[in-house]
């Protein structure tokens, strides 16, 4: 398997800017070559995206710390195999003049330099485990390492997809790869990295090869276009490398083919026809009216996406990627500088996520996830596709788990969330302050005063208070930091003072001022105290619970139960009102009547 990340080309090709060229040949003009051959590194300094692992072997070449077998792992096409014969020459280099050693720098070509790179010297020698599975192919590198090597510094051995050998194979295997002669060499290569014993991981220096980022593929294309002579068009490129998952030669090998299908010129259009995909802004307004709960337009934009060609999976997914990017634009807003990112998916993406929020972006992200799989394996995908747009665009305003109950505590109508028929629908372009992230419906609908009244009812007369309002607020990390990190030394209205424990933040006094700033519009001072102060809420909670277990199991009638079933335990003691006319005692002698009467019937029925 050929792994291809950066480089430059051989014979007589054209060089990559910035990297040096081959010696020209004399020979004929050879066939045309595929870029992921043409463009395959030739040294360390050609390799993009693996910079921690170029860096470790340049460390031990230069410290002379040189193990005798590397573990190459990672998916395909980041350079698992080219990153061996790279390897392979570096330990192998030797200048004209016979000066040389080991090294990752190799400005110039050596003398086995060539060979290595063409994979015909005969001291490096290349196994495809795929096809040579077996311990007798074993055998045979076991009974060749004992020779020296013929001409070069090392007997390098590449096996590729190492996995797929057998079991018998890698017991073989395990000697000669503890304690090889000082002349041999291992190199391995795979992408299933789970499936080699730990026995052969444990000899080998492991290194796993990063998927390449998007905006270096990016830059890696453009700079091949241009060594080419192609006009390529930016969002295609991005397309290009979105659509290779990190993998070089996946990237290269689409760049071939969307030369050849736009006759030398590559554009988002001629990408998106190669590919199947959809259009970048026919997603985006998708996306749009999904979120807005307008189900005729999202129908009629996935269909005239399906009509133009596009995979209805496909549109799914991108739909999922940009739920994804503006997620992110949302949490980190430095996201929107990445390169990869189109200029509309940076403008409308910010601009979405100043609207949407976090919740309504994670059920996206959950339904289209769930979606996908069954648009894939239903025999109509575009009506799958359809009906996971309808569950989209009617759960786009459906409330929390917490809001519902809230809702119903008080009385209001819980919203039922989408689209509703009889609702008239606004004429003209819809725009983005009509969407439900903005204004919690997909349509202008009356909500009960109860459902947007936004001020506290209470006055907030005690620290537990303050965290009760932090739980309404759904303000869970702060409400978790006041019952766990704190400690009350003085309470006032107005005025908080609190003590740390030792996992406490020195930030929660400021976060807190903010917070009841914001909830109940008065200004309030939260100071940390030197003072030792009381118990968090979490460890009287504790307490109390403690108490409540004991007091339950100093019980007499508690302890005949406990004493009737050994092994019992207390798991929770709840407090009931007690009946008019009947206290607890009376209660709970009618209960244990009631159990011992049970097992009065289980023992009839016995016998």
């Amino acid at each position: 398997m050929d792994d291809t990340t950066a480089g430059t080309p051989l014979n007589d090709e054209p060089a990559l800017p910035g990297f040096p060229a081959a010696p020209a040949s004399a020979a004929p003009a050879s066939p045309y070559r595929v870029l992921a051959r043409k463009y395959r590194p030739r040294t360390f300094d050609d390799l993009i995206g693996q910079e921690a692992m170029v860096r470790t072997l340049s460390n031990a070449f230069e410290t002379g710390r040189i193990p005798q077998a590397w573990m190459l792992t990672g998916v395909r096409g980041v350079g698992k195999t080219t990153t061996a014969r790279i390897l392979a020459r570096g330990l192998n280099y030797q200048k004209a003049d016979g000066t040389g050693q080991p090294t990752i720098h190799m400005p110039e070509l050596g003398v086995h330099c060539q060979a290595i790179m063409e994979s015909r010297h005969v001291d490096v020698l290349e196994m495809d485990a795929a096809s040579h599975t077996g311990i007798d192919d074993v055998r045979q590198i076991i009974d060749g390492i004992r020779y020296s090597p013929v001409s070069a510094r090392y007997k390098v051995y590449i096996i590729d997809e190492v996995h797929m050998l057998s079991e018998k194979a890698f017991n073989a295997f395990l000697k000669t790869l503890e304690e090889p002669p000082p002349h041999a060499k291992f190199i391995f290569a795979t992408t299933e990295i789970r499936k080699v014993p730990v026995t052969i991981l444990s000899r080998c220096q492991r290194f796993d090869l990063r998927r390449i980022e998007a905006d270096k593929l990016v830059a890696h294309l453009g700079r091949i276009c241009t060594a080419e002579g192609v006009q390529a068009d930016a969002e295609a490129l991005a397309a290009i490398a979105r659509a290779a998952e990190g993998s070089a030669r996946d990237s290269l090998s689409l760049m071939d083919q969307a030369i050849a299908h736009g006759a030398g010129v590559v554009t988002p259009d001629t990408v998106r026809d190669m590919l199947g995909l959809a259009d970048r802004t026919q997603v985006i307004d998708l996306f749009e009216a999904v979120m807005r709960g307008d189900v005729p337009a999202a129908f009629a934009g996935l269909r005239s996406q399906y009509d133009a060609g596009a995979d209805p999976a496909v549109i799914l997914s991108d739909l999922a990627a940009f739920s994804h990017v503006v997620t992110r634009l949302k949490l980190i807003p430095e996201a929107a500088k990445d390169p990869a990112l189109s200029e509309i998916e940076r403008t409308r993406g910010t601009e979405y996520a100043q609207k949407l929020s976090v919740r309504t972006l994670s059920r996206a992200w959950q339904i289209l996830l769930k979606g996908i799989p069954e648009v894939q394996s239903s025999n109509r995908p575009i009506a799958a596709a359809e009906m996971v747009i309808v569950r989209l665009a009617y759960a786009a305003d459906l409330p929390t788990p917490d809001e519902a109950l809230r809702a119903l505590k008080d009385g209001a109508p819980v919203p039922a969330g989408g689209p509703s028929a009889p609702s008239p629908r606004p004429s003209g372009p819809t725009t983005s302050g009509n969407m439900a992230l903005a204004t919690s419906q997909p349509y202008p609908q009356p909500r009960p005063q109860a459902a947007v009244q936004t001020e506290p009812t209470m006055r907030l007369r005690r620290f537990e208070d303050v965290v009760a309002l932090a739980g309404e607020k759904r303000e869970i990390v702060l409400k978790a930091q006041l019952e766990r990190d704190v400690r009350l030394v003085r309470f006032e209205e107005g005025r908080i003072e609190l003590s740390l424990t030792e996992t406490g933040s020195r930030t929660i006094a400021n976060d807190l001022t903010r917070a009841l700033q914001q909830w109940t519009g008065e200004r309030w001072m939260v100071a940390l105290s030197s003072e030792e102060g009381q118990a968090t809420l979490h460890e009287k909670a504790v307490e109390a619970e403690r108490e409540r277990k004991e007091g339950a199991a100093n019980h007499p009638l508690v302890q005949a139960v406990l004493t009737k079933f050994p092994g019992a335990q207390i798991v929770n003691v709840i407090e009931r009102a007690e009946k008019p006319g009947e206290d607890a005692e009376t209660e709970i002698l009618g209960e244990a009547d009631a159990l011992a009467a049970h097992e009065a019937e289980d023992d009839d029925d016995l016998f």
